[in-house]
């Protein structure tokens, strides 16, 4: 995923904000040594910090159906994760870093997610956008002068960009076998007797006293006619639900 959005912010600089700028964009860590090597105007995008975003992490799970539309399997939702890049530009003139940096804020300011035709391998076509926050205070466990002590680079005119990302977990779960019976209610009056009916049938009263049908039939019992109606088999009956009448005082 890591990768991908790499690639998806390339994609969207190149063609939004460095366009005909003559700029080269990279990915590298800012230090001393890296910028002396610097002969041409360069955009750096250091991604220095990576963490999940927690207030956004769904709970519910993501039902997979067959073709049939019958549940199969069941997922979690994707974890979202909070990329940060140090955004820097390169230059021989602070005027042209400004400037750089300026066109870089301008293309950023106008998404509030990554546009979906820049999106690239896993991300193209995500559940859920990719978000983008650009310049914004940094959390208070971290500042920029200690990034830039770190990289053992000098401190410069920077831009904090965070682009929060889904990420896959690849978990499965097997969900249970569907359910092909109609439910069967049985229905206990509070002077004795019962009630059988199932979906669409009338109620049949059982007298007090009378034995009473086994939840679970088996081979050896005999269904009566109304029992032949319900759905299942002798092997894999429907449910049965027992609702007791409470009588008042």
């Amino acid at each position: 995923m890591i990768h991908d959005v790499d690639e998806s912010l390339r994609k969207v600089i190149l063609r939004d904000a460095l366009n005909g700028s003559g700029a080269e964009l990279t990915f590298d860590a800012p230090t001393k040594e890296w910028a002396a090597r610097r002969t041409t105007p360069t955009v750096d995008l250091y991604l220095y910090d990576i963490r999940e975003d927690r207030e956004r992490r769904d709970v519910a799970y993501d039902a997979v159906r067959d073709d049939a539309g019958r549940v199969v399997d069941r997922r979690p939702p994707p974890r979202r994760f909070a990329l940060s890049y140090l955004v820097t530009a390169w230059t021989k003139r602070p005027e042209d870093e400004h400037r750089l940096l300026s066109l870089i804020l301008g293309c950023f300011l106008r998404f509030g997610a990554l546009p979906d035709d820049v999106l690239e391998g896993s991300l193209a076509g995500a559940p859920v956008p990719l978000l983008v926050s650009i310049a914004l205070p940094p959390p208070d466990d971290r500042s920029i002068s200690d990034l830039w002590s770190a990289v053992g680079g000098d401190l410069k005119p920077s831009l904090d960009l965070v682009i929060t990302a889904p990420f896959e977990t690849g978990q499965v779960t097997k969900a249970g076998p569907p359910v092909l019976e109609e439910p069967r209610f049985v229905i206990a009056a509070a002077g004795g007797g019962e009630e059988e009916r199932g979906r669409g049938q009338k109620p049949r009263r059982k007298p007090r006293g009378a034995t009473a049908r086994p939840e679970q039939p088996t081979e050896e019992t005999t269904p009566t006619a109304e029992e032949t109606i319900q759905a299942g088999t002798k092997r894999q009956p429907g449910r049965t639900l027992r609702i007791r009448q409470v009588p008042r005082r």
